[in-house]
């Protein structure tokens, strides 16, 4: 059997940048893991996982909160094992794919059973390996395609989804709420957002929170801690130092 390294472990909050030789999986049961891969960035959650063939580089940084499956799967040893090619094949291209829920439970019921029994870490990875690889020869994607390297989706309507945040902008706002509001998961909606607008959703909430408050700013008479308390910040301290970053003035000097 192919020696595997298999580990549930907890993503913190350093940022990781690296390469390795041997090929990984990762599959989160909770928790949120920013993780860019040859250049495209996207979340690592319980409902988006990733696989990093080898020698490919990659730069992550866990929410700290997070309970992660990682596998490490030595390319030297793939020749020695009979399923040795259908892994080449889950590997042939760095990715990150959709974990269904029957997917997501399979996870959880394994990352389980390895904290009780790390001794079996190479059945119960291989039978996720092989879990992953039926579902992905099956995965038809219809909502979401790429083109030249892009992630385009008819759902994203930005133009919707900016009537709605600016309703919201004194609420706090959750990706998972943008991503339901186009009927797209939250994996998939990251991806397609950050190709289409060239930010991640959050980066663009933050614009459009101090874009709005700037407005305020220039002509309103409203005191500043009204304006950060109705575009979303939880006090004017905060609300001053992101306006002097993002505008490079102050808001009172602004005003």
């Amino acid at each position: 059997m192919l020696p595997l390294e298999l580990r549930s472990c907890n993503l913190n909050q350093d940022h990781v940048s690296h390469s390795h030789e041997h090929h990984q999986l990762i599959l989160a049961t909770s928790g949120v893991t920013e993780l860019s891969l040859e250049g495209r960035g996207e979340r690592v959650t319980a409902q988006r996982g990733c696989l990093i063939p080898c020698a490919s580089h990659h730069e992550y940084q866990g929410d700290g909160g997070n309970r992660t499956l990682v596998l490490d799967i030595p390319v030297s040893r793939l020749g020695l094992v009979s399923h040795g090619d259908e892994i080449e094949r889950l590997f042939d291209k760095p990715r990150f794919f959709t974990v269904p829920p029957a997917l997501n439970q399979l996870t959880d019921t394994l990352a389980q059973q390895l904290e009780q029994c790390p001794a079996l870490q190479n059945e119960i990875a291989s039978l996720l390996l092989r879990a992953l690889a039926v579902y992905l020869q099956q995965e038809t994607p219809v909502t979401v395609c790429h083109v030249a390297g892009r992630c385009i989706s008819e759902r994203l309507d930005l133009e919707r989804l900016d009537a709605w945040l600016d309703r919201h902008l004194a609420d706090e706002i959750r990706v998972e709420q943008m991503a339901t509001l186009c009927a797209l998961s939250a994996g998939h909606f990251h991806a397609c957002f950050r190709d289409m607008t060239g930010m991640t959703p959050l980066a663009y909430v933050q614009q459009r929170r101090l874009n709005h408050a700037r407005t305020l700013v220039r002509h309103s008479t409203l005191s500043l801690g009204h304006i950060a308390a109705l575009v979303g910040f939880r006090d004017q301290g905060s609300f001053s130092r992101a306006y002097r970053r993002f505008f490079d003035l102050s808001p009172s000097a602004d005003r």
